[in-house]
């Protein structure tokens, strides 16, 4: 139903990223799709949402979302709320939670353990490139006094470097030593976990503080749901954290 990073301190917070197992929705969105935006029945998301936090023995009340809209911008949060326009979001209010929706973009979670401060943020070609990671830690630092030697991070499962196929437009927005150009198919892949880490770690998150998921949520499709191999008919997942 859910992997669990294993660089945060459980006694601090929860944090988890859904996989695509253990709800009730049929096909093309089985079984545990988490996303209002899909065709799928609103009974099943919300019966899947229901199975997903009480997992977590989450409270759905106290869980933020917003609608995305694959840009940079990041919200102070201090109640639960469901917003739209950001995607990012950052709190220190105990037992508020965040969560993001994803279905290749990359999901990074963010644990500050001096000021016990939270981030979770929705990271596709267009939030990278924008520098989110950047963007979220300025306002940390502005709002809780948060010092990247002082954090971790989860860069989730997200499409890989090998299946991050774009042309030149997408391209053309990251550095050289996270993406290639493959003459043999004319086109250009980037790492995406890559760009985001290097943005961590400019943030002044040690290297060892940064866990990165191995899986891909296109190579790993029966495991996540992935936009790029579903041809826009999947689910989403969710990756969310919160303060104990």
């Amino acid at each position: 139903m859910f992997i669990i990073p294993q660089l945060f301190d459980p006694e601090k917070v929860i944090a988890a990223q859904s996989t695509r197992h253990g709800g009730v929705s049929p096909a093309p969105f089985h079984s545990l799709n988490l996303g209002m935006s899909v065709k799928d029945a609103e009974t099943n998301v919300l019966k899947n949402r229901e199975l997903f936090f009480g997992a977590l023995h989450i409270p759905q009340a106290q869980v933020t979302k917003s609608h995305q809209v694959h840009g940079n911008d990041v919200l102070l949060v201090n109640t639960p709320v469901t917003t739209e326009g950001y995607d990012g979001l950052i709190s220190n209010t105990r037992g508020v939670f965040l969560a993001v929706s994803i279905a290749d973009c990359t999901p990074i979670l963010i644990h500050d353990e001096k000021n016990n401060a939270v981030a979770a943020l929705h990271a596709g070609w267009r939030g990278t490139a924008g520098k989110i990671v950047s963007n979220a830690m300025r306002m940390m630092q502005e709002h809780f006094g948060t010092s990247g030697k002082d954090c971790k991070a989860f860069i989730g499962a997200c499409i890989s470097y090998a299946n991050f196929e774009v042309g030149p437009e997408v391209a053309e927005h990251f550095d050289a030593d996270v993406k290639r150009f493959d003459s043999r198919k004319q086109k250009w892949f980037v790492d995406l976990k890559a760009a985001n880490q290097r943005l961590l770690t400019d943030a002044g998150i040690p290297p060892e503080n940064i866990e990165i998921s191995s899986h891909c949520t296109v190579a790993d499709n029966e495991l996540f749901f992935s936009h790029r191999a579903g041809q826009g008919n999947t689910g989403r997942m969710m990756a969310v954290i919160g303060i104990k």
